[in-house]
């Protein structure tokens, strides 16, 4: 191992050798010396077994013809952000769903030069933000379009629904007869299928006008947004746009594969900021304050030297299942414990001095009435339980 050592700190110094002679710019016949030295170098290393090249694979079924559905990945993505955001209870939400492949038929039978496809496509996309004659406007006297095309557009991405209207598409006597719109349809009603499946099809709108300005999209694509409900008192309207998106991008890993292999992929993403400032704002407005710890009782000392009964009392609780937590100073001032718990939002806090251990209670202070209980040693599992758990709901 030492011999393996020195021979990889010669490759390096080597290198770093061939790496100056480049930047002084020193002779070609110079450079080729050193760095044949560097290869016999590493030769004398032999192959590092540890390396392997970065290999693309797709699922075994996937040339097989009618064995890989792409559409249950895509709602499967649908469920999970689905259930993210009910878990999030951050309002009520609608998830827009549609398909780059149907954008770009129906661009096409609608007469929009190839040239203007992705211009337009971010001009449909405000749809959701602006009126429709703002698009329009935005498509003719911006970026050039015919009045006549962006009237046919409109007559399109104005449109919106569930299964029903991808059904009553693939009858429209036009954009059925585009093959890439064709195949769209075709993956939504199966999408809107599973969907059902599922139990979140009431979820799901399918928006002609959802764009999303991403060129790597190859297929279905979805955001979700909140829905604008009456503002609680003390809550300005929220207008945060979308707080999830994603779609299924199979030709983007591809780009990384020498041989350019098509990988099937599909994902979403969550926008945790937006949701915080949502949460943050009805916080607010509720003057309440947000949590920074799921903390639910801090071990805090009334006298000095008692850092080893902390570390006992702490660990006690943790074996319980209980979250608590202590500051790592040896000798903290007891206000500044209490500080502390109230600026984290920690509920409760169990003090300990030399009267309470000698009596085997444990001082059970509630931060937010500043009311205090000896609680004995043996019971305050069960007690900090109690005061923690959420309350039943009796239906």
């Amino acid at each position: 191992m030492a011999e393996r050592a020195a021979l990889e700190e010669l490759v390096r110094l080597q290198g770093e050798h061939v790496r100056e002679l480049k930047q002084q710019k020193a002779s070609a016949e110079q450079i080729e010396e050193e760095v044949a030295k560097l290869l016999k170098l590493k030769a004398q290393l032999g192959p590092d077994e540890g390396k392997h090249k970065f290999v693309l694979k797709t699922p075994k079924d996937f040339d097989i013809a009618g064995q890989f559905d792409p559409m249950i990945p895509d709602a499967e993505c649908l469920k999970i952000m689905c259930e993210i955001l009910n878990s999030l209870q951050i309002g009520d939400f609608l998830v827009k769903v549609n398909d780059r492949r149907i954008l770009d038929g129906m661009f096409a039978i609608c007469g929009v030069p190839d040239s203007k496809f992705r211009t337009i496509c971010s001009s449909v996309d405000k749809l959701d933000k602006v009126p429709w004659e703002e698009v329009k406007n935005e498509m003719v006297g911006e970026k050039g379009l015919a009045p006549e095309v962006a009237d046919r557009i409109g007559d399109y991405v104005q449109q919106h629904g569930g299964v029903s209207l991808v059904e009553q598409l693939l009858q429209d006597p036009k954009l059925s007869q585009n093959k890439q719109a064709l195949e769209g349809l075709g993956d939504l009603k199966l999408l809107f299928e599973y969907l059902t499946l599922f139990g979140i099809a009431d979820k799901i709108s399918f928006d002609l006008s959802l764009a999303r300005g991403l060129d790597y999209y190859t297929g279905v694509i979805y955001e979700a947004v909140l829905l604008q409900t009456a503002a609680q008192a003390g809550e300005e309207p929220l207008g945060v746009g979308s707080v999830a998106a994603g779609g299924r991008y199979d030709g983007l890993v591809g780009m990384f594969d020498p041989k350019g292999r098509k990988v099937p992929c599909v994902g979403l993403s969550i926008g945790v900021e937006r949701i915080f400032s949502i949460v943050e704002q009805r916080l607010e407005a509720l003057e309440e304050k947000v949590r920074t710890t799921e903390t639910q009782v801090l071990v805090a000392s009334a006298q000095k030297k008692l850092l080893e009964e902390r570390l006992k009392l702490v660990s006690e609780l943790w074996d319980a299942g209980i979250k608590a937590e202590l500051l790592y100073k040896k000798n903290p001032k007891l206000l500044n414990q209490l500080q502390y718990c109230e600026e984290a939002g920690i509920p409760l806090v169990a003090i300990i001095g030399e009267q309470e251990l000698k009596d085997g209670v444990v001082k059970l202070r509630s931060v937010a009435s500043r009311e205090e209980v000896d609680v004995r040693r043996e019971d305050l599992v069960k007690e900090i339980k109690r005061r923690t758990s959420p309350p039943l709901c009796i239906c």
